[in-house]
């Protein structure tokens, strides 16, 4: 079914998941009553918080309304009767007068005289015998003014006012006594106070909550004991390495969680004689066929299953932790469901997949809880581990470049400061023809040579021959 732009446009905007948060913490409303409230769980309202997900149609309006800051109080109009009270006396608009009336005489106005400040009686602030004021500063009674005015303060007197006589008569009052301040809000009682933990402490407590189970669940998603205490106990040590992210984590045990079931399902561990082939499966006919059922699965499938049916998360957090979309996460359930279904008769006889869901949990749990796995080390031993490798690797890496340092370095030096052009390699030469000249003798030839020079040479030397 697809949402028009139309209802889009419409649905009410949201804060940022932060914001969220603090409103809903402004309003003093936890989690389990948004959830109530809208109607989904507590889980849901928590991904809304982290922007993993967010409402969509009648639940986004709900969950905006819901976390609204309050607005302010607006500011109620005055009736007509008292902004005309409020005004001077000069000002206000003459009443109607009815037919057959006189109009009465105008009196002259009479200046505002500002109202005396409420006094702090004392026995040294009595008045002056000559401060009692003159009659022409008496208003006339018709003059009075109204009884809202007496409560006004001082300054909304008229400017004239200063200059009666009246006024100078007038003892000096006291100031008035300040606004009590407002009580401190009551000390929180000695049970709401939390301990602050050290962060070993810290992680102690959570690797004490989470590990026994996380082995559990591993075990199941890998069929391999010794396997899955190694990937809890790396996944701790990933954590502890990066302690500072994962305390302030929303889901400490999502993150341990996820961390572990990336471990655990490598496809290197193939490689691993070890970890070759699955453990034995347990003996009763019931829990085994649950057991091979989740082995036949794919990863992928088996994780979704497990997250959702096992642990008890909902789709949008299913799909987040394994990296899918929602659509994808909820077909994936599906299949898992009708393959395992196909192995365990009880599943594909429950009337709903709510049944099917509960009835999985159940099974899950069982097989969970019924199969011995190794207990997890320590957590002293796996804050040690993770610090020893991690400083075993800062040492690698110091002496791989300290070793890249010194290579470039004799590099440097050795090498030649100009280019020297190489010398090719001797080839024989062919098809040059051969060299002119006489030949070479033969050893006919060499043997006249020889009896040449041997004998004697009769005749001119001139015409002796010269043989070489």
């Amino acid at each position: 079914m697809t949402r028009s732009t139309t209802d889009e446009a419409a649905a009410p905007p949201l804060p940022s998941p932060k914001e969220r948060r603090r409103l809903r913490e402004a309003k003093s409303l936890s989690e389990e009553q948004v959830a109530a409230a809208v109607g989904v769980t507590r889980a849901t309202v928590r991904s809304w918080e982290t922007g993993r997900t967010s409402p969509r149609g009648r639940k986004r309006a709900l969950y905006a309304k819901l976390i609204a800051p309050d607005p302010e109080p607006a500011r109620t109009a005055k009736p007509e009767a008292a902004r005309l009270k409020d005004r001077p006396a000069q000002d206000r608009p003459a009443p109607e007068r009815p037919p057959g009336v006189p109009p009465v005489p105008e009196v002259p106005p009479v200046p505002e005289v500002a109202p005396m400040v409420e006094v702090v009686h004392e026995p040294e602030a009595t008045p002056a015998p000559d401060a009692t004021p003159t009659a022409d500063a008496t208003p006339a009674p018709d003059a009075a003014p109204a009884p809202e005015a007496a409560h006004e303060p001082a300054v909304a007197a008229a400017p004239e006012a200063a200059h009666e006589p009246a006024v100078a008569s007038v003892p000096e009052a006291a100031p008035a006594p300040p606004p009590a301040p407002a009580s401190p809000p009551p000390p929180p009682e000695p049970e709401s106070i939390t301990p602050r933990l050290s962060p070993d402490e810290a992680f102690d407590a959570l690797y004490a909550h989470a590990a026994p189970g996380l082995v559990r669940q591993t075990y199941l998603l890998t069929g391999r004991r010794s396997l899955a205490r190694e990937s809890v106990e790396r996944a701790f040590q990933l954590a502890w390495h990066r302690w500072p992210e994962v305390a302030v984590d929303r889901d400490p045990v999502g993150w341990v969680r996820a961390a572990a079931y990336e471990y655990a399902m490598s496809p290197w561990h193939r490689l691993r004689r070890v970890h070759r082939h699955p453990d034995a499966p347990p003996t009763e006919p019931a829990r085994r066929a649950l057991f091979e059922a989740l082995l036949e699965l794919p990863p992928a499938y088996r994780r979704t299953l497990l997250l959702y049916d096992g642990v008890g998360l909902d789709l949008p957090e299913t799909a987040a932790e394994t990296e899918a979309s929602t659509p994808a996460a909820a077909g994936r359930l599906e299949v898992a469901r009708a393959a395992v279904a196909e192995r365990v008769p009880e599943l594909a006889a429950a009337a709903s997949p709510a049944e099917q869901s509960e009835l999985l949990h159940d099974r899950l749990g069982g097989l969970a809880r019924a199969e011995h796995v190794p207990a997890p080390p320590p957590a002293r031993a796996v804050r040690t581990g993770s610090e020893n490798k991690a400083r075993l690797w800062t040492r690698a890496a110091i002496a791989f470049a300290a070793l890249l340092i010194g290579a470039t370095a004799l590099t440097l030096h050795t090498a030649p400061t100009h280019y020297e052009q190489p010398l090719s390699p001797p080839e024989r030469v062919g098809g040059v023809p051969p060299r002119g000249g006489p030949q070479k003798l033969t050893p006919q030839d060499l043997k006249l040579q020889k009896s040449l020079n041997e004998q004697l040479a009769h005749g001119p030397e001139r015409l002796v021959p010269r043989i070489p």
